[in-house]
């Protein structure tokens, strides 16, 4: 199967790869292309302004947690019917997880799919050493194919002659754009990055049509789209999630699970989803901003990440929502949630009562908790049997106190020791899994399985 498509990189975080991405994104979506939009690495908030700039979910591609094997299945899952695909890089190009060589950098997401890359460089510093930096990049590795670069953060049109002049002269990389400075497609960030496009409504809206508009009249978008369809064909299946799961069986009613969602939780994968569907439920998002009772017929919660926090006022105003699922908890319902749900399920998050289900408090701190983590399962739960071992992500500037309960969710090693962490089960129960480590469930299909059946289960109970 061959889609066009391309990687957008940058020699380091900061360089500007969200802005050039998703202006690209909208750009080419302007031009009546259907556009796949796609994040390397675990983030959640880029993914939020591809998607709405390209009309359709924006997926992540994370060798680390998913797997090498099933990037190219997932790139072609989610791009299909696409006329083109963008794909957005972590950090540096050759940055990956930590001590792990080249394992989930953008570098090896381009490797695997076959991609050529496009650098963005921040030229706001420098003239001709752009030449050094750029013929760097293209020469480090003789398996990525740097196949062009737009220079961003551009002062002057005398600037952009030095550049293009020194890049010619030194790098044998073609220069596709070069966007000038502005302060007008800036997105406003906070604590743990980017604010979230869900979070920004029309703002967002108008920030991602500013960004296509400045890639537009900044970037040879032709040469952009002929580049991307030098990429070879790929011969990976799509990934399919009704392959990945066994179903409940035939006749059996669909379990309906409730999931989080709304600007307090706006994190989560379009996969997880759509195991779950596969998996056999019936899968209703609500908000618990505004929602005063769980969707009716609820057999089974699932609350992702977000930012509680700023929102911890409204949730705790919210009495009504909280006791229904602290009594739908109590009543042996599986939940599952993770960092954000983590706090929501907790006693208290800065002062003010949560839900209770948890025996923990939450508070805001200045630290910072970043970093894949490989985790072991230590007690059987609705999500997974005990001795499982899973890859995943942590991102939060939260403690819990305590960490974890009498049957902690995971243990993994730091360089301090082993590490406990999370819940899973409250009162003796198996039924709740609640910690701050983020899951990718394409990588470990069996967790929808497994919690569909649970919520099967406790519908029929």
């Amino acid at each position: 199967m061959n889609i066009p498509r391309l990687v957008v990189a940058a020699p380091s975080s900061g360089a500007g790869k969200t802005t050039i991405a998703t202006g690209l994104i909208a750009a080419l979506a302007a031009r009546g292309l259907a556009v796949s939009p796609h994040k390397v690495g675990p983030d959640y908030i880029d993914p939020g302004y591809h998607g709405l700039a390209a009309g359709r979910p924006g997926r992540n591609l994370d060798a680390f947690m998913c797997g090498p094997e099933r990037i190219a299945p997932l790139f072609l899952h989610g791009a299909a019917g696409a006329d083109v695909a963008v794909v957005e890089g972590v950090m540096g190009l050759f940055d990956g997880a930590s001590g792990r060589g080249e394992l989930a950098s953008t570098a090896h997401v381009s490797k695997l799919l076959r991609a050529p890359v496009v650098l963005v460089v921040d030229a706001s510093s420098q003239s001709r050493s752009v030449a050094a930096l750029v013929h760097g990049f293209a020469s480090w590795d003789p398996e990525i194919r740097l196949a062009g670069v737009i220079l961003n953060r551009v002062a002057s049109d005398r600037h952009e002659r030095l550049l293009r002049q020194a890049l010619e002269e030194g790098s044998g990389v073609p220069v596709l754009g070069s966007v000038r400075r502005s302060a007008a497609v800036a997105t406003p960030s906070r604590h743990l990055g980017l604010i979230p496009a869900v979070e920004r409504s029309a703002e967002a809206l108008r920030a991602v049509a500013d960004m296509g508009e400045l890639v537009a009249a900044s970037v040879d978008l032709d040469e952009v789209l002929a580049l991307a369809r030098t990429a070879p064909p790929l011969t990976a299946e799509p990934w399919d999630p009704a392959a990945e799961v066994v179903p409940l069986a035939a006749g059996a009613a669909r379990p309906r699970i409730a999931v989080a969602g709304g600007a307090a939780f706006s994190f989560s994968y379009a996969e997880n989803t759509e195991l779950l569907t596969a998996a056999g439920a019936e899968v209703v998002p609500f908000d618990p901003l505004h929602a005063d009772a769980l969707p009716e017929g609820t057999a089974g919660l699932v609350i992702g990440g977000g930012f509680p926090e700023l929102y911890v006022r409204e949730l705790s105003a919210n009495g009504q929502l909280r006791s229904a699922i602290a009594a739908f908890a109590a009543s042996g319902g599986p939940v599952a949630a993770e960092c954000a749900g983590l706090l929501y399920l907790g006693r208290e998050l800065d002062g003010l009562p949560m839900c209770g289900v948890l025996d923990t408090s939450a508070r805001m701190t200045e630290r910072l908790t970043l970093g894949y983590r490989e985790a072991v399962a230590l007690e059987d739960s609705t999500l997974l049997p005990g001795g499982a071992r899973l890859r995943g992500h942590e991102f939060h500037r939260t403690v819990c106190e305590p960490e974890h309960g009498e049957r902690p969710a995971w243990g993994w090693r730091l360089p301090t020791g082993l590490h406990l962490e999370g819940f899973a089960g409250t009162a003796g129960a198996k039924n709740v899994h609640a910690s701050y480590l983020h899951l990718h469930w394409a990588g470990y299909p069996q967790l929808a399985a497994a919690f569909t059946a649970a919520a099967a289960a406790h519908r029929a109970g």
